[in-house]
């Protein structure tokens, strides 16, 4: 399938444009990446711009004592803001972009920015869409830290992360929850076993099926 069919199914709004569904197949590569690959490392200059077309990519500040921020997920039909924003300043990425689940992707270069924002209107509302869709849910996941209950937390948590996986099981171990809500294993498996007496979710080897 062509990179511009592929954007008329997955990118609507991007397709509105006849001339920009040109200007993406011409600059545009077609990639498969596998889960764990490392796609935006940290204090690193950016080289492209992902668009997604499936799978899952996680976005996450990793801190000095290892511990994990989660800032959001790039899903199906998007693309990362920051690397939109370093990329067009050309600055390293403060952040770190990992594969959640194995994904196909079209990379943009990252010098061919310029030319789409300056030539392409429809790609400047994509982009700004984008860039209001991830900062609420940032706000979101920064709600979910700091207001509320660590049992609500870790709740709420692994219902956003079934509703971007469209299933009620979450597969990530103990340790990977506790990174990801910067607390730790202990916490979060003593939390788990608490839902599961309450019958709200149900516990497995590096499973979580939420009831």
């Amino acid at each position: 399938m062509t990179i511009s069919k592929i954007l008329k199914e997955d990118f609507p709004q991007l397709a509105t444009s006849a001339p920009l569904l040109e200007e993406i197949e011409k600059i545009g590569t077609l990639n498969n990446f596998d889960k764990n690959t490392v796609l935006l490392k940290e204090n690193s200059y950016i080289k492209v711009i992902p668009l997604l077309i499936n799978g899952l990519i996680k976005i996450y500040k990793e801190e000095e004592n290892g511990n994990e921020v989660l800032l959001y997920y790039i899903k199906p039909g998007e693309t990362c803001i920051v690397s939109v924003m370093a990329g067009e300043k050309d600055e390293k990425a403060s952040v770190k972009g990992v594969v959640e689940e194995n994904c196909k992707v079209i990379l943009i270069p990252k010098d061919k920015l310029f030319n789409l924002r300056k030539n392409h209107s429809i790609w400047n509302l994509f982009i700004y869409e984008q860039f209001n869709d991830k900062f609420y849910e940032v706000i979101d996941m920064v709600k979910v830290l700091t207001f509320s209950n660590k049992e609500k937390r870790l709740l709420d948590f692994l219902i956003k992360k079934s509703n971007l996986n469209e299933t009620k099981t979450v597969n990530k171990s103990h340790q990977e929850i506790a990174n990801e809500l910067g607390s730790s294993r202990e916490v979060i498996s003593r939390l788990l076993k608490k839902l599961e007496k309450e019958g709200k979710v149900e516990l497995s080897l590096r499973k979580i099926k939420i009831l």
